[in-house]
């Protein structure tokens, strides 16, 4: 049953910590970094955690990191999990129940993705207002818990229209330009084709990426509040006439890490 498996992680990361975060935070590819942001940290490896899954995409270090963030209790997954790994939805988004029950009520999601917009620059920073899910998959799919929320949710408005002011009022704060526009959510490993991205622009999807929408899926099955930001790390295929690389993107996230570490680091401070 999901609802033990999870109270069984639940129970083994409060034995390690007394701090009740109401905050969690994903680092996606190249985004690691942040954790040297986070005071008093309790490091907790995935393959320490019952029932947790562990991560083998490049970049993702696989461990949880407990602590406080200016002066904030935080829940911060240094490194995910992604379909393309094998794993089922239900795997992939299995954290966020966890965080659920631990009771954390805002999750910040952040992910490297591919732009669709020609007037992007890889680099560049983008809140994400809404989602296309192109993964051919639901985390909801199958029996409905309702320990953690109801058969069918609402998705009108599932990036908090709130934090997303937030993140534009931080970005101002620190002088950082933050674009913002609609993700389009691709199972991967492979990267888009030219005519994928022409399609997913036609959508009217402004990046792309391998992730984040089934955490969305979930977190708003739980009743979480979610605030997710892309760093664009290159343009599709197709906009630029050159191949795509993973050695692109880990190169364009750590050159724009300390602008998006800064950004996290004051909208924590302001929630």
């Amino acid at each position: 049953m999901l609802l033990e498996r999870v109270i069984e992680s639940v129970e083994y990361i409060e034995s390690k910590t007394n701090l009740e975060p109401k905050i969690g935070i994903i680092l996606g590819t190249g985004l690691g970094e942040f954790v040297d942001k986070i005071e008093n940290q309790i490091i907790i490896p995935y393959e320490d955690i019952p029932n947790f899954p562990v991560s083998t995409a490049p970049g993702h270090k696989g461990r949880l990191v407990l602590g406080e963030c200016k002066g904030k209790a935080v829940f911060c997954m240094q490194g995910r999990f992604h379909y393309y790994e094998g794993y089922s939805m239900q795997d992939v988004t299995y954290p966020i129940r966890v965080m659920q029950k631990l009771g954390v009520e805002k999750l910040i999601i952040t992910n490297s993705a591919g732009g669709l917009n020609p007037n992007f620059t890889p680099g560049d920073l983008m809140v994400i207002d809404n989602h296309i899910n192109y993964m051919g998959d639901n985390p909801l799919i199958g029996p409905n818990c309702e320990e953690f929320g109801p058969r069918f949710v609402d998705m009108s408005k599932p990036y908090d229209p709130s934090l997303i002011a937030i993140a534009h009022e931080a970005a101002k704060k620190i002088d950082i330009s933050l674009r913002q526009g609609i993700y389009v959510g691709y199972t991967g490993p492979s990267f888009e084709t030219a005519a994928e991205i022409k399609l997913f622009g036609s959508f009217g999807g402004s990046a792309v990426g391998m992730s984040t929408v089934p955490e969305v899926i979930v977190a708003n099955h739980g009743g979480l509040k979610v605030l997710a930001i892309s760093c664009i790390t290159n343009l599709g295929t197709g906009i630029l006439d050159q191949p795509l690389t993973v050695e692109e993107v880990f190169e364009t996230a750590t050159i724009a890490g300390n602008k998006f570490r800064n950004l996290l680091e004051n909208i924590v401070d302001m929630i």
